[in-house]
């Protein structure tokens, strides 16, 4: 308590006092840092690093353009499983507004304490910046970003050249797209020690690293230890490894376990395996017929029964012993099952195969596609039976003319000019099957003649073949069986069918060419261009007269309608066709 002027003073008297004395000068301070420092930044404030202090808003914008905004924009680290990737901040709708970073900063440093501050020291401030993130989502990088996860990948274990090779498994990941954006724009700007993990979904293979290596342990190395030895019909046979991995495979079942399979068909027609079966079990012999000056079918050479090794015998025997190391462990049996001929002397006789019903050849220009192609068909071909009554397939006959088939790539007609495809060449054969049916007298059921005239195949007379679209079918309606016996030569094919004539006669009466059509000069280039001669278009009839005792007894009417050949010039870049190239049916048919 203290006396002044006559009064007494109190601590209650003298805090409101010196309290209003500190506000007024707290007041005036705050006053002279708003006047000293103007519309200045506060000194030392920073967004990310970069120095705005002591700019105006304007200034402090363009200093954030040039200098922040690369730093904004900059790709962003991304790390996804295992593996990393950029994308830039503008794909997740992200981006900053500099103008309102100035502004937060000019904001963030007019409080008080800021102010009053700024007349004594020189603080440092960082501010962060103004971030939008209501930019469009970039989908297609998205995508990216996920179809670049490794995909789920089952252990898989392949043969090759007599070793086993193992592909290891690899868990799938895949990004959470929604999620991922949600993350991103979290970690925007924020400071971070490495690439921003963003979320993912693993799929684990079904077959894992732990199946993967028992399969190759217990089966797989063991397959490919040594050759395999068969013994059958007291002879021994050996499979080398690389032969037997060429046909061996290892699929994951529905529990996720890795067995062996076996291509036994693909085995069993390997010529390191075929050659030495037909050594040990020589197949059944059919009949050999031969042909006398006055027409009769007599048979030459009887059949003989002979000895077959099935699929399912050849599997069943080399499976079990690929787990099995060592030679004397690695030996089994080999079933080989007994196989009758499809004709001997007795079976001629009563089938009534006594005489040629009809024959026919056709000549074509050598080429080794079109040699190896007709040679392929006529092996398939010759030795057919056809019974009374059966319908004779070529397709069915014959098979696909792919390369695993014994077929190569020749020849053949597409939209109206020639082109290479498997099996090229083998119309020949059909054309020369359709002949002798037709001189047989039996009945035509399915056939088509090529799109444009070849030259020498008889007008009308002809046929061709293709794969799934065009067969060439006919019914044997003789009363008898049909025996067909084929035959070829580089440069020729005969068919020629025996069993009992149903005419005396069967001939061919050939109309005039009518609807006359010229082709036209078409000029084509690229690796496929094939050099065509041309060939006028037309249409043709041939009459088929069949002949009993010396009466006319059925008359059959055949009408074909061929395009124009269009000439075909290839441009120098393109190859050109070494040899004239047989033809084909409308849209893909065998040349």
């Amino acid at each position: 308590m203290r006396r002044v002027h006559g009064r007494t003073l109190t601590w209650r008297t003298v805090l409101p006092v010196a309290g209003g004395a500190a506000v007024l000068g707290l007041g005036g301070l705050y006053v002279t840092g708003l006047v000293v420092a103007g519309d200045e930044i506060a000194t030392g404030t920073r967004v990310h690093g970069v120095d705005i202090g002591g700019m105006s808003r304007a200034e402090a914008g363009r200093v954030l353009d040039r200098d922040f905004t690369p730093l904004a924009t900059a790709p962003i680290p991304l790390r996804i499983g295992d593996r990393t990737e950029q994308a830039v901040p503008a794909a997740f709708g992200l981006s900053v507004d500099t103008a309102a970073t100035a502004e937060r900063a000019a904001q963030a440093g007019s409080d008080p304490f800021t102010v009053i501050g700024r007349l004594f020291s020189r603080p440092d401030r960082d501010v962060e910046p103004v971030v939008r993130e209501d930019g469009p989502v970039n989908r297609a990088e998205l995508d990216r970003l996920a179809a670049a996860g490794p995909r789920v990948r089952d252990g898989a274990i392949t043969f090759d050249d007599g070793s086993a090779k193992v592909t290891q498994p690899v868990t799938g990941v895949t990004l959470r797209t929604e999620q991922a954006v949600d993350t991103v724009r979290a970690a925007y700007l924020r400071p971070r020690t490495g690439p921003v993990a963003l979320p993912v979904q693993q799929t684990p293979p079904r077959v894992g690293p732990e199946e993967t290596a028992r399969a190759l342990r217990e089966f797989a190395e063991p397959a490919m230890s040594g050759p395999v030895t068969l013994t059958v019909s007291d002879q021994r046979i050996s499979i080398a490894p690389e032969v037997i991995g060429r046909y061996l495979s290892v699929e994951a079942d529905s529990r996720g376990r890795l067995v062996p399979a076996l291509d036994a068909k693909g085995l069993l027609a390997d010529p390191a395996v075929s050659r030495q079966l037909a050594a040990a079990t020589p197949g059944a012999r059919e009949a050999v017929f031969r042909v006398d000056a006055q027409g009769r079918a007599t048979v030459a050479e009887d059949g003989r029964p002979g000895f077959r090794v099935t699929e399912e015998a050849l599997r069943a025997a080399v499976l079990p012993l690929l787990t099995r190391t060592g030679d004397a462990a690695r030996t089994g049996e080999l079933a080989a099952t007994p196989v009758q001929p499809r004709m001997t002397v007795d079976q001629a006789q009563r089938l009534g195969i006594k005489e040629k019903v009809s024959s026919f050849s056709v000549a074509f220009p050598p080429a080794p596609y079109r040699t190896k192609n007709i040679a392929r068909a006529v092996e398939l071909i010759n030795g057919s039976v056809v019974m009374p009554g059966e319908t004779w397939s070529f397709n069915k006959t014959v098979g696909e003319r792919t390369e695993e088939n014994g077929f190569v790539d020749g020849i053949m007609i597409n939209d109206g000019r020639y082109v290479k495809s498997p099996g090229g060449g083998v119309s020949a054969v059909a054309t020369t099957m359709f002949n002798a049916a037709f001189f047989a007298g039996v009945k035509p059921v399915e056939h088509g003649a090529h799109s444009f005239y070849i030259e020498r195949y008889p007008e009308g007379r002809e046929a061709t073949v293709a794969w799934g679209s065009l067969d060439l079918r006919w019914q044997n309606d003789s009363g008898h069986a049909l025996y067909v016996q084929a035959t070829s030569t580089d440069s020729s094919v005969t068919v020629t069918l025996l069993g009992t004539k149903a005419y005396d006669e069967v001939r061919a009466e050939k109309g005039p060419r009518t609807n006359v059509t010229e082709p036209v000069k078409r000029e084509l280039s690229g690796p496929g261009c094939e050099v065509q001669t041309p060939y006028e278009g037309f249409d043709v009839t041939v009459d088929r007269v069949l002949v009993r005792s010396g009466q006319e007894v059925g008359r059959q009417t055949f009408r074909t309608h061929y395009t124009p050949r269009d000439e075909i010039t290839c441009t120098p870049s393109a190859p050109t066709a070494s040899a004239a190239p047989t033809a084909a049916a409308p849209g893909g048919g065998a040349a």
